[in-house]
């Protein structure tokens, strides 16, 4: 089997096909493992302040988890030194192609596909041919730019090039982008900037992290398990935000167009804060660049020397076909579950969803029903046609949440109760016939 990527997810995915009996070569364009969270890797969005906005026992992977003396939500060197532990516990890295580039992943007939690499530094392709092919090339890389019309004198950066604090030192800050990363900047700028305006398009509900003296995401779990109705659910996230965070409005922030839980959390404890003591300006969306000024949707102007577009990542996949993921022209590919090509039994892609939950326990389940749907179709073709044809029934609404945001930031949206009881049902349905 090849996998693309040794990020969290292909890590995963190398161990649990390993279990399962099959070989693997994972190729890796970056010198180590990691991916989004190697900061020293070209294409990671991670910067200096990163923390997992997740606790800790809801991101850890379930065979391997974090030392319980860590804090609730660990920064992106103990992340890093967790999946390089990860890896080497088990004995991963011998199966990765380190510094080799994916360039086609074409199918060749019976399931099989070739793939062509090269190294990252150059020279001569190399083409190689599996069974079958698992993309965990992360979500999270390339970067997706508002088109604003103008011309700005000032500097601006995508979020994916800010790294340090002291970019905004002493400096008139932008921020334009309301989800976890701008809020995460738009906080820091406060720190260290003179002036600091945080522009959103649209009003969010914004969590803290600890609830009732619990990690937030901890809470929204334990009433999923006891599964509570939505409306029941979103009446008492109403009442928390009010008891905790209040009515952001007041500050100048947009009233949500939405109800809880139909858009990806945003979990922010310092944002108030530095609202609250003037340190933030919340602004609406930006319409246009005028010279040294940027134009506001109500008319009023800011004159700022850095603009950060937190804006967030599209997913891509150079090196493949965009109908072998049933692409369509938005950039949306249409997998089953978010994972299985519906064309290709033998082509899959890991770590392609959003939760109200840690990444790496949603990918370890993916990739063990990717490693036994490769294995069932090879000792029994028969139960694994059935599969297909009944899993290709299941409505989207089974597995995906039913009600978000019409947004590209909600492609891959799900609760994970929902998403990882639909995986169970895979993989009891993959069971050896008794």
């Amino acid at each position: 089997m090849c996998v693309i990527g040794a990020g969290a997810s292909g890590l995963t995915t190398i161990k649990n096909l390993r279990e399962y009996g099959f070989e693997v070569d994972c190729y890796e364009r970056e010198t180590a493992v990691g991916g989004a969270w190697n900061w020293r890797h070209d294409r990671s969005p991670v910067y200096a302040g990163t923390h997992l906005i997740s606790s800790r026992p809801l991101t850890e992977f379930p065979d391997f988890p974090m030392p319980d003396t860590w804090p609730d939500y660990p920064d992106h060197k103990r992340v890093q030194s967790y999946l390089e532990s990860y890896a080497r516990h088990f004995g991963l890295e011998e199966s990765v192609w380190f510094g080799t580039e994916v360039i086609s992943v074409v199918p060749v007939g019976d399931g099989r596909w070739d793939v062509t690499t090269q190294s990252t530094g150059g020279g001569s392709s190399r083409v190689q041919r599996y069974a079958g092919v698992v993309v965990a090339n992360g979500h999270n890389w390339s970067p997706a730019r508002p088109e604003i019309p103008g011309d700005f004198r000032g500097q601006m950066i995508h979020s994916a090039q800010y790294k340090d604090p002291a970019q905004l030192r002493g400096r008139k800050v932008l921020v334009i982008g309301g989800g976890n990363t701008g809020c995460d900047i738009a906080v820091e700028a406060a720190q260290q900037a003179t002036a600091v305006w945080h522009s959103t398009r649209r009003g969010y509900w914004y969590a803290p992290k600890y609830l009732f003296g619990r990690p937030a995401d901890q809470v929204n779990d334990r009433t999923l398990k006891l599964r509570l109705p939505l409306r029941f659910r979103q009446w008492l996230y109403r009442r928390a935000i009010a008891l905790t965070t209040g009515d952001l409005t007041r500050y100048g922030l947009p009233a949500p167009d939405h109800q809880p839980y139909e858009s990806h959390p945003i979990v922010n404890s310092q944002l108030p804060y530095f609202l609250g003591h003037g340190r933030i300006v919340a602004v609406p969306d930006v319409s246009s660049f005028d010279g040294a000024s940027v134009v506001l949707s109500d008319g009023r102007r800011v004159e700022p020397d850095l603009v950060i577009t937190a804006t967030g990542y599209r997913p891509s996949f150079e090196f493949l076909a965009p109908e072998l993921l049933d692409t369509a022209e938005d950039g949306r590919p249409d997998l089953h579950l978010h994972a299985f090509a519906r064309k290709h039994p033998t082509l899959a892609v890991v770590g392609l969803v959003q939760a109200d939950f840690g990444l790496f326990p949603l990918a370890h389940w993916q990739s063990v029903a990717v490693a036994r749907w490769l294995r069932l179709r090879g000792t029994d073709p028969e139960q694994a046609a059935a599969v297909q044809q009944k899993e290709s029934t299941r409505p989207l609404a089974s597995w995906s949440r039913r009600r978000v945001v019409p947004t590209p930031r909600h492609w891959f949206e799900v609760d994970h109760t929902d998403y990882l009881r639909a995986v169970e049902g895979l993989l009891r349905e993959m069971e050896p016939a008794r």
